[in-house]
């Protein structure tokens, strides 16, 4: 189960030394994952007219390589850990074969006065990326 998102890098994404700032990497996976989700069927308006809603939990990161303005960049993404409380996503950007940015993000829901909730069914019966 892996997903390929497109990002440009704008003026604004920079830092006044012209890279991109730490920060709009988690922005960039966090579109990604949004993206992921749309893509397999799962509407988060509806999630929450039900009073759940997806939260990240943690996030390992790792900055390797600086992207710079008007890079074309992918955010790569996989589900690697899948239980019905939570699952563990790989998340990395890349520019063309260098990879710049590595991720580890564990997404879990939260219910009505932010208490944990399962993961929704549909959610749940996914396979892994490597095929479980």
């Amino acid at each position: 189960m892996s997903h390929s998102f497109p990002i440009r890098v704008y003026y604004e994404d920079t830092d006044m030394a012209g890279i991109v700032y730490y920060a709009n990497y988690l922005r960039y996976i966090e579109r990604a994952r949004s993206d992921w989700v749309r893509e397999i069927g799962i509407d988060q308006l509806e999630m929450k007219a039900a009073g759940v809603v997806f939260a990240v939990r943690r996030v390992e990161a790792d900055y390797i390589v600086p992207a710079t303005f008007d890079d074309r960049l992918v955010v790569r993404t996989e589900m690697t850990q899948l239980t019905p409380a939570r699952m563990v996503m790989s998340q990395d950007v890349w520019r063309d074969e260098t990879l710049l940015f590595a991720a580890k993000v564990t997404i879990v829901c939260i219910g009505p006065g932010g208490k944990p909730t399962r993961l929704p069914a549909n959610l749940r019966s996914l396979p892994l990326c490597d095929g479980r």
